[in-house]
């Protein structure tokens, strides 16, 4: 029987890593130390983020080299644990869990709403229109609108 998305964020599989950053990655990543997080330290930052406020993975890779006292957290690797987290949110929810992470206040890099997450696009615009957000098409992007 395949793991369960709780399963799989509840497993560290030997994480956190912290490594010196490769030269072919130090031309967008610079050159220091990254650490690849552990799954359940994303859903940690995600589960932080308060009803009408949002973050970006970019954000949650700072918090988490500021963490582990390092020049940089993996992108990719805390992007694929924050869709992990979304899923896992998702079938807590499915088992009666009335508290789950707020995956949908989660967006890409750029404050793109996050296609991969449960529901899609669709569910994650509602979700934030509900919390106050205003979102947006930015040709085939959909994101939140920066408040001032």
């Amino acid at each position: 029987m395949p793991k369960s998305w709780r399963d799989k964020l509840s497993d560290d599989k030997d994480l956190p890593k912290i490594a010196r950053i490769p030269p072919r990655l130090q031309k967008s990543w610079g050159k220091g130390t990254f650490v690849i997080p552990r799954p359940r330290d994303v859903d940690a930052i995600m589960r932080k983020v308060p009803p009408g406020k949002v973050i970006t993975i970019k954000e949650i890779c700072q918090k988490l080299a500021k963490k582990h006292s390092v020049t940089v957290a993996c992108p990719i690797t805390t992007g694929i644990f924050a869709w992990i987290a979304a899923h896992a949110a998702e079938e807590a929810a499915m088992n009666g869990v009335d508290e789950i992470t707020p995956y949908w206040r989660t967006l890409k890099g750029d404050g793109e709403l996050n296609p991969k997450y449960p529901g899609g696009i669709e569910r994650c615009k509602k979700l934030l229109e509900e919390e106050g957000h205003t979102v947006v098409a930015k040709g085939k992007r959909v994101i939140v609108k920066a408040t001032s």
